[in-house]
C-alpha cells in the first residue's frame, strides 16, 4: 500500500538543520511524499532499487503543478527534492506507477486531500499561539475524507521544557 504524506512548512522548517535563509515556510500542507510501505511496520517507508530519477519525464504542465503541491520547503531545490524521493521511495511502485504516474497521482492526492481546506473549514488554522488537540484535528479530517489520518507530530524544542505535552503538527499521513 501507499502512504500519502504531507507535511506543514512552517514545523518542518522550524525543526529544520538547514540554514534558515533556506527556508519556504508556506501556510498551506504541500506533499512530502508517496511512499510504498508494508503492512510489518506501517510507520517506515520503504527504500527500493529501481530506475533512477529522470526529470524529463516530468511535463512542464506538471512541473508547474508540483512546484505549488510538492516544493522544497528546506532547501528551495523542488526538482533535487522530487529526484530524492523518487529515487528513495517512488522506485518501490515502478510495477504499480511510473516515474511520470508516480508524480500525477501524488498531485491528485493532493487535491482530493486538501488538508489546508479541511481543517480551515473546521476553523482550525494551524499557527504559533492556538492549539487543539490531536482527536479534534483527526475528527475534522475523517469528517471530510471519511479516512482515517495518522498525525505525526513533533516536539518543539523552544518549548520543550515550559509545556512537555506541547507537540507542533508536522505531518498528515493517508
Amino acid at each position: 500500500y501507499f502512504q500519502f504524506v504531507q507535511q506543514w512548512p512552517p514545523t518542518t522548517c522550524r525543526l529544520s538543520s538547514k540554514p534558515s535563509n533556506q527556508h519556504r515556510p508556506l501556510q498551506i500542507f504541500t506533499i512530502h511524499g508517496l511512499w510504498p510501505s508494508n503492512y510489518s511496520n506501517p510507520r517506515l517507508p520503504s527504500n527500493c532499487i529501481g530506475s533512477q530519477f529522470k526529470g524529463i519525464l516530468v511535463s512542464p504542465q506538471l512541473r508547474s503543478k508540483l512546484k505549488t503541491s510538492w516544493p522544497d520547503v528546506e532547501g528551495g531545490n523542488d526538482t533535487k527534492f522530487w529526484e530524492g524521493e523518487w529515487n528513495k521511495h517512488g522506485t518501490c511502485s515502478e510495477h504499480t506507477l511510473n516515474q511520470m504516474q508516480y508524480f500525477e497521482r501524488s498531485y491528485a492526492m493532493w487535491m482530493s486531500y486538501n488538508i489546508t481546506g479541511v481543517l480551515k473549514n473546521a476553523s482550525i488554522v494551524p499557527s504559533a499561539t492556538q492549539t487543539w488537540t490531536y482527536s479534534d484535528i483527526v475528527s475534522a479530517i475523517k469528517t471530510a475524507t471519511q479516512r482515517t489520518p495518522l498525525l505525526r507530530c513533533k516536539r518543539d524544542p523552544a518549548r520543550n521544557k515550559s509545556l512537555p505535552n506541547y507537540q507542533l503538527l508536522h505531518e498528515v499521513v493517508f
